[in-house]
Formats: structure tokens, C-alpha cells, sequence
């Protein structure tokens, strides 16, 4: 994935949040939206644009990057994103909370749904041909609207009702960038194989199943030494299966 230096935009709007470089910041107004912006503007804002919508109960924002390899296998630079969200997660959490990733997309707390990511790639992208750009983009739920949540919605939490450390969006944010960029810099020293196999390990453990990650994102499950089934990132990535589109949130 590449990165370039690119003019801090809409910088008389900008919340306090501390990215490394070469990360450049858009801030957006509480009723924006950070995955859709992003995509709309991904060609003239360029790689390393974080976008961050300003909400007080919602960690929403969207991350552009531009891949230099066939949009087949570019996908998975979805599976970093989620790590280095995951990782921003865990190192946030109480000592030995359970935090869980759902095959692709969602994120469990302690077995309920937290939020998740999103990916979005330029139409009529031959899959043969590096896109211009990939948007990542993710959120999760700092806090519950009302004290009554939790008892409604029983599947479902907050980072506040899971007793996380300093739970603010824009610290979590700055976290995911610190991650990504270390995930970033992995796959390009090491290849895909750490990113897969750090994926992997935050995923739901199956007793007797293994998994691995093709060229194409697409997810093998193993038992003993024989694949039993194939798991196709594509179809997946198309409708988020955390994400409510009414609200533009995480499911309750």
C-alpha cells in the first residue's frame, strides 16, 4: 500500500486528534458520513486521508488507501484494517476481555456486537487492475444512547458498558492509525502471511477447524487436512453485516 504527503484539508474544522504522519486529517460534522465522503472524494484526497465524523456515542471514520496490485488481491488490505482495529480495540480493554471478529466484518465484545468495517473500491475496476483507491471505513459504539440499551438489546454493547479505558472516538482512532501503519509496513516487509495469520487469531475459535486466506481474500476452512468449506470475500464485503442502514451504525 502506498503512501503519500499529501495538505491537511478542512483543517478550521478539525478536532484534536493526534495521527502519525503521513496521515492527513478531514473532520466532519456530526450528521456527515465518513465511509461516504471518503468514497466520493478518495481520488482527489488521496492516500493516508482520514476522515472522522465528530460524535460523542459513535467511533466513525473512514481511512483511503491506494494499492499498488490487482484489485483481486488488494481486498486484503481489508484483513489489515481490521487488524490494526482489532489490536486498537484490545489495547483499550480490560485484561482479558473477549474481543471477537465475525467472518469478514464484525466485532464482538464479550458476545456483543460492538461494530465493524467496510470497504469500498472504485466501480468498474477490472479485477485484474490496481484500483486508484480502497476506503476502509468502520465504526463502533463508544456509548449506549440511553441506560435502557443494554436490557433491550441484549447482542449488542458499548465500549463505556464494557468498562474500556479513556473511550473517546478520537482516541480510538488515533490508535487504529498507529496499528495500520504497522500492519502496512508488515505485509510489505513480510507479505500477506502475518496480516492473515494475526486475522485469523482474532477470529472465534472452532474446535477442530483451521483457517487460511487466499490470494483473493476469500477464507478457507480446514478440518484435519482436508478444506471443507470456501468463504467468498467479495459477496461478503458488498453488504456489511454489522452495519443497521438505517442509522448507519451498528445493529442493535
Amino acid at each position: 500500500m502506498q503512501w503519500e504527503q499529501r495538505r491537511r484539508i478542512g483543517k478550521h474544522n478539525m478536532r484534536r486528534l493526534d495521527l502519525p504522519p503521513p496521515f492527513q486529517l478531514v473532520v466532519l460534522r456530526e450528521v456527515g458520513d465518513a465511509f461516504a465522503y471518503a468514497c466520493a472524494h478518495a481520488a482527489e484526497l488521496g492516500a493516508g486521508t482520514m476522515v472522522f465524523v465528530g460524535r460523542f456515542d459513535l467511533a466513525e471514520f473512514a481511512v483511503v488507501l491506494e494499492p499498488e496490485e490487482p484489485l483481486a488481491s488488494a481486498r486484503r488490505a481489508f484483513y489489515a484494517c481490521m487488524v490494526a482495529l482489532g489490536d486498537a480495540l484490545a489495547a483499550r480493554a480490560p485484561p482479558e476481555k473477549p474481543i471477537v471478529i465475525a467472518w469478514p466484518d464484525a466485532i464482538y465484545v464479550d458476545r456483543g456486537l460492538i461494530g465493524g468495517g467496510r470497504l469500498a473500491w472504485p466501480d468498474h475496476v477490472d479485477e485484474r487492475t490496481a484500483p486508484d483507491w480502497l476506503v476502509f471505513g468502520a465504526a463502533i459504539r463508544i456509548f449506549s444512547l440511553s441506560p435502557q440499551e443494554a436490557g433491550l438489546h441484549p447482542l449488542s454493547t458499548a465500549l463505556a458498558d464494557e468498562s474500556f479505558g479513556d473511550v473517546s472516538a478520537e482516541r480510538l482512532v488515533e490508535g487504529f492509525a498507529r496499528h495500520l501503519m504497522v500492519a502496512l509496513d508488515r505485509w510489505r516487509e513480510e507479505g500477506f502471511a502475518p496480516i492473515a495469520t494475526e486475522y485469523i487469531s482474532k477470529l472465534k475459535p472452532e474446535s477442530g477447524l483451521r483457517h487460511d486466506i487466499g490470494e483473493n481474500g476469500d477464507l478457507g476452512v480446514w478440518r484435519a487436512s482436508k478444506r471443507v468449506e470456501r468463504w467468498s470475500l467479495l459477496p461478503a464485503l458488498k453488504t456489511p453485516s454489522w452495519l443497521d442502514p438505517k442509522t448507519g451504525g451498528p445493529r442493535l
